[in-house]
């Protein structure tokens, strides 16, 4: 411990009552040394310190006589300048504790450090927790922490180090080198961590601090090595404590004796009558004498090159590092030559390599995987091979009965939008790691257009064909309608003019651009001391939200529509025609695919093998699917049976009541497919009109009886038969009314539409026309001619005999009405 007190009032006492004295040697503690050395100029007295380290004394302006042979704890500074410059550490941090000794080392080391290049980032300081200013350093990515702390401060900050993980092969630590050996087995009771863990964290840090002893091995001034010297010193110290100033106070001795030697010598040289012996406090002119001679002594000493350079030493700063619990030299600073030597593989990191200024952010672009690229792009040539194929089998056969009814054009059109939706999966692999970034962006608009296009393209065309068998066949008036290609064709365009005109105004509007996603930081895989930023390019424009809603609403409809179709004209049934089931089929998978590819591929933005696998996978299985949904069935047809597909094995037409009264529905059933109770009803119904018949046939042969023998019994057959004759009439009646049937005899009473009950005839000129009519010749003439109509007009109806077969001016005794007959159930269909 230094006393002030005492050490100023031997001071002022030798001053006082001594003899006169030529320079003052010594002054260690810094409090002491500072008072004296400030009060020197009075005196003209030069002071030589070889131990006095402290920053302040180095104001030459407060303190113009003060020497010293040891460095100052500045002297440090330009060591570490270079040691940073040699590992090309540009980025440092400073942790100081509060106390004036180190706090001034800090100032001056920030005023080494600037203009050379080297970022002091973050400058902390502490009292006695530096936990928190270690957490700062850490924050802001300190990975070089130049530190100034007595020993248990030292304790406590790599105690903090460790919690913090601030160690290691990433974090270098450079701190004072003057503790004593051992220095922390004194203060780990201090503090909260273990002894291993502790140690752990000291692993690797350097230690800066003078060197005692030269390790060249020259002789000194005195004619001693360094390594002489400190041998006869140790065995002249014996058992006593050894002491880092003791090669700093040998040479001092010397500095002060070529001191006042070379100022012999220039007192001999210009003035011969004035000695140092006449030396007082007072004689400026032999104070200036002495202080010039003392700043330009040089030598080789024992500590190194004695130099001064404004009242400075020019000493060596040796550097230590801690391994393996004790401390290494493993370099030295020699400020005279200004040159740092490291000594060959002394120095150890923890790493690899030394620890970097910062964490190294590396970009890295997420790319696509080349071999996940080829396997999709050959599934893709795949896929293409597979619509040539299809395109060929369609133009081959275009003349087919069957391809020719299913519109080959249109099947074309559905061909060439799989083709464009196939080639789009080669532009959407297509990245920063094959194309330039303005190819890049030019493929962003590129392989929007195709999608969209083919998608239009193949679904429009398969909506055109079914909106056309729709137009058709769900037609009421039944009327007959032709449809060409051509108005196809230009629903088609129209679908796709819709696209153009949506693209272009996004195109011009707001064009897709080239951007750049960063995302965090993740540790090398390879190990190394740096941290990858994955980067990712998007296409991406300032309203891309409100384009894309816009597409996905158009697409939205357009498959809506076809949805549409296809449940209306579900019940056509001649396959070459109607492909409505396949059509919801894949509306119904293309619409899942892509629902859960658009969710999954938003999911999977930071991941673009992920998502281009699954944009290319959708695309292949919505293309490929509604391709072979197109035309598998055909081809499986066309080499089966080709005729039975342009065959109408049941065709129906229905039309809802519940919505419009004034609608009928109109039926065509084949017996086949009929319900067991209708036919049962149908066959008890033939067999009771088949008993009828019998009655009316013995009344008819009655009746004609009656007029060949007397025409006078007509007023009988008026009162008796009238009734029976309305009964024959009426059984067309009962056809007309069976599921709306029209029978032939209604289509020939159309024709020649015979005379009613009751009407005259005009070229008759008689005063009773009840008489006329009624007479014997007009009803024979009458019967003979409506009888073999009305006969054989209800026999069909009834499961008699072939209307087609038979002429309705055949008699009635050649048909065969008493043979049982099959029932046979014949449709004629007008107007298809």
């Amino acid at each position: 411990q230094c006393d002030n007190a005492k050490g100023l009032k031997a001071f002022y006492d030798a001053i006082k009552y001594g003899p006169n004295h030529l320079m003052v040697f010594g002054g260690v503690c810094a409090t002491v040394t500072s008072i004296i050395a400030e009060s020197l100029k009075g005196w003209n007295l030069v002071q030589l310190s070889f131990a006095a380290t402290t920053p302040e004394l180095a104001d030459k302006k407060k303190y113009p006589y003060f020497f010293r042979t040891v460095p100052s704890d500045n002297a440090v500074n330009p060591a570490i300048l270079k040691l940073l410059k040699h590992y090309h550490w540009k980025r440092v941090g400073t942790l100081t504790q509060d106390v004036q000794r180190f706090s001034e080392v800090r100032n001056d080391l920030t005023g080494v450090l600037y203009g050379e290049d080297i970022e002091i980032s973050d400058t902390e300081s502490f009292s006695n927790d530096p936990c928190t200013s270690v957490k700062k350093l850490k924050g802001n990515d300190v990975r070089i922490i130049l530190g100034q702390f007595d020993e248990e401060m030292a304790v406590k900050v790599f105690c903090c180090a460790y919690e913090e993980e601030m160690y290691g092969s990433k974090y270098q630590w450079i701190i004072p080198g003057w503790y004593e050996n051992l220095w922390w087995e004194s203060w780990i009771n201090s503090s909260q961590c273990l002894s291993k863990n502790l140690l752990s964290a000291m692993e690797g840090y350097i230690g800066v601090d003078f060197e005692p002893l030269s390790s060249k091995t020259n002789k000194t001034i005195s004619g001693r090595t360094p390594q002489q010297y400190e041998k006869e010193y140790n065995a002249k110290r014996g058992d006593g404590q050894s002491s880092k100033f003791h090669g700093y106070a040998y040479d001092g001795i010397w500095v002060i004796a070529r001191t006042l030697q070379r100022a012999m010598n220039y007192l001999n040289s210009t003035n011969k009558h004035q000695k140092i012996e006449d030396f007082n406090y007072t004689n400026h002119k032999l104070g200036k004498i002495f202080l010039n001679a003392m700043n330009e002594t040089r030598f080789f000493g024992v500590t190194g090159e004695v130099v001064f350079r404004n009242g400075e030493r020019m000493g060596t700063i040796k550097f230590t590092q801690f391994q393996e619990q004790k401390e290494v030299k493993v370099g030295e600073y020699n400020a005279v030559d200004d040159k740092l030597v490291i000594i060959n593989n002394s120095i150890r990191f923890q790493g690899l390599e030394p620890p970097k200024d910062k964490t190294i952010i590396q970009e890295e672009l997420r790319k696509i995987s080349l071999p996940l690229y080829s396997i999709l792009s050959a599934l893709t040539i795949l896929g293409m091979i597979m619509a040539s194929a299809f395109l060929f089998f369609n133009i081959k056969n275009r003349n087919q009965k069957l391809i020719k009814m299913s519109s080959p054009y249109m099947n074309n059109l559905i061909i060439l939008g799989g083709m464009l939706s196939y080639a789009s999966i080669f532009l959407f692999g297509l990245d920063g790691s094959f194309v330039s970034e303005k190819t890049f962006e030019t493929l962003c608009t590129v392989r929007t257009w195709i999608l969209t296009v083919g998608y239009t393209t193949a679904f429009g065309a398969m909506f055109a064909k079914t909106w056309r068998v729709h137009a058709i066949f769900k037609n009421v008036k039944m009327k007959k309608k032709i449809i060409k290609d051509q108005k196809l064709l230009g629903i088609v365009g129209g679908m796709l003019l819709i696209d153009l005109c949506i693209l272009i105004c996004w195109q011009v509007v707001d064009p897709l651009r080239r951007t750049v996603e960063k995302y965090n930081m993740e540790p090398d895989p390879a190990g190394r001391d740096i941290s990858i930023r994955p980067i990712l390019e998007h296409c991406e424009n300032t309203h891309m939200t409100i384009w894309l809603g816009i597409v996905y609403a158009y697409k939205g409809l357009l498959m809506l529509f076809g949805c549409f179709l296809a449940w209306e004209t579900r019940n056509v049934s001649i396959p070459a025609l109607n492909d409505s089931k396949y059509i919801g089929m894949s509306v119904y998978n293309v619409g899942i695919m892509c629902i859960i590819g658009a969710a999954v591929s938003f999911l999977t933005r930071d991941q673009p093998n992920v998502q281009f696998c699954i944009v290319a996978l959708v695309i292949i299985f919505c293309s490929t699917i509604t391709l072979c949904l197109v035309f598998v069935p055909k081809l499986i047809t066309l080499r089966t049976n080709p005729d039975a597909a342009t065959q109408n094995r049941r065709f129906q037409f229905t039309q809802n009541q519940k919505k419009e009264d004034s609608k009928t529905s109109t039926s065509v059933t084949s017996v086949n497919q009929a319900s067991t109770s209708r036919l049962e009803g149908l066959q008890s119904e033939n067999h009771r009109l088949r008993m009828k018949i019998t009655e009316l046939d013995k009344d008819l042969e009655e009746v004609t009886m009656q007029l060949q023998d007397t025409p006078e019994k007509t007023t009988y057959i008026k009162q008796n038969h009238y009734q029976d004759l309305n009964d024959i009439l009426s059984i067309r009646n009962f056809t007309d009314g069976k599921d709306g049937e029209k029978a032939i005899l209604k289509n020939h009473l159309d024709q020649n539409p015979p005379a009613p009950w009751g009407s005259s005839d005009p070229s008759r000129t008689s005063k009773d026309p009840i008489e006329d009519i009624n007479s014997p010749e007009h009803i024979q003439r009458r019967l003979s001619l409506q009888l073999p109509i009305l006969h054989h007009a209800y026999l069909p109806s009834i499961g008699g005999v072939d209307a087609s077969c038979a002429s309705p001016c055949v008699s009635p005794s050649a048909s065969p009405r008493h043979r049982h007959v099959p029932p046979s159930f014949r449709v004629m269909v007008s107007g298809l």
